[in-house]
């Protein structure tokens, strides 16, 4: 329906109806530069038919002499509102660079905002506020999160945004650059904890992790772009540039890991061996070479157990 904030994620802000851009007063610069110039020469006119003006000044310009009586209340009133008009015709001339915009309030009520670029004429009497409407990108420093299982990470985030609405992002929050950094900690927190950072090693399957960027980084950007709409923050990309475990947890992750290689290995080491033990005895056997009681297989079993499992450098333990 009109008028209702529009529907955002659970746990986000909802926009404020009232806020809304619209174009503020506005003139070309070259127009209050006429408009000044044009308040000067008729000051300068009223100041010479006064007699105000030195006879030095005269000469200049190729002026006659007018005689000075003292300067009348007429005369007076016309040059006090000429310099007044003069100031608030240059006095609102201002620059206005590309990327940029001006949020115009009077007596805290918003007024409009400028996006023209180039020399233009605002009012004295508004109080300006500029904003940088371009594109921009932001690289957190490493935020602790956790994953599905409770495992510490911390996490390196780039965001790329922009203003969309310049009236929102100037009055809805006090600080939009710092309501940008904050949700993107919370975002962090809502979509890494809903996934483990490494998948099961029993259980196989195509179970989603955090090591699959392309998810994630779809999964935050719009967690992001829904928490920051209602400020008039446009979120375009929000991917995790760095993921890694905690201190605390890499030690230990470090060192499961290396006992998982150094079983993968010792499981290959000793598969080989059988492997080769026992195409030994066999052919030793079936050559008639030797004639092998249970007693005597065991210990020849034994015996190039150890002697390929020293060869190799792999594990004798047990042997």
């Amino acid at each position: 329906m009109a008028g209702r904030p529009a529907a955002t994620e659970a746990g986000s802000a909802q926009a404020e109806p009232r806020l809304v851009e619209r174009p503020g007063a506005v003139l070309p610069g070259w127009v209050a530069v006429l408009a000044g110039l044009a308040v000067l020469a008729a000051c300068g006119v009223v100041a010479w038919w006064s007699g105000a003006v030195p006879e030095g000044l005269l000469g200049l310009l190729g002026l006659p002499m007018r005689p000075y009586r003292g300067l009348a209340f007429g005369p007076a009133v016309l040059l006090a509102v000429g310099v007044l008009l003069a100031l608030f015709a240059f006095g609102g001339l201002t620059r206005s660079r590309v990327g940029t915009a001006w949020v115009l309030t009077l007596f805290g009520e918003y007024r409009g905002t400028v996006r023209r670029t180039g020399l233009v004429w605002v009012s004295p009497l508004l109080l300006r506020r500029r904003l940088d409407v371009r594109m921009r990108h932001w690289r957190s420093e490493p935020v602790a999160a956790v994953d599905a299982g409770g495992t510490g990470l911390r996490v390196v985030v780039l965001v790329v945004w922009r203003i969309r609405d310049t009236v929102r992002a100037a009055f809805a929050v006090a600080d939009h650059e710092t309501y940008l950094r904050e949700q993107v900690e919370a975002a962090l927190a809502r979509v890494l904890s809903r996934r483990p950072v490494d998948a099961p090693r029993s259980g196989g399957g195509e179970a989603p992790t955090l090591r699959d960027a392309d998810a994630v980084g779809e999964a935050l950007t719009r967690t992001l772009s829904a928490a920051c709409a209602p400020v008039g923050i446009e979120v375009f990309s929000a991917q995790p540039v760095h993921i890694e475990y905690a201190p605390e947890i890499a030690a230990a992750m470090r060192r499961r890991r290396i006992a998982a290689i150094e079983a993968d290995q010792r499981d290959a080491v000793l598969s080989g061996v059988v492997d080769a033990v026992d195409d030994v005895v066999h052919r030793l056997t079936a050559r008639g070479l030797v004639e092998l009681d249970d007693y005597d297989r065991k210990a020849l079993v034994k015996d190039l157990t150890v002697a390929f499992c020293a060869g190799r450098g792999g594990p004798v333990e047990g042997a």
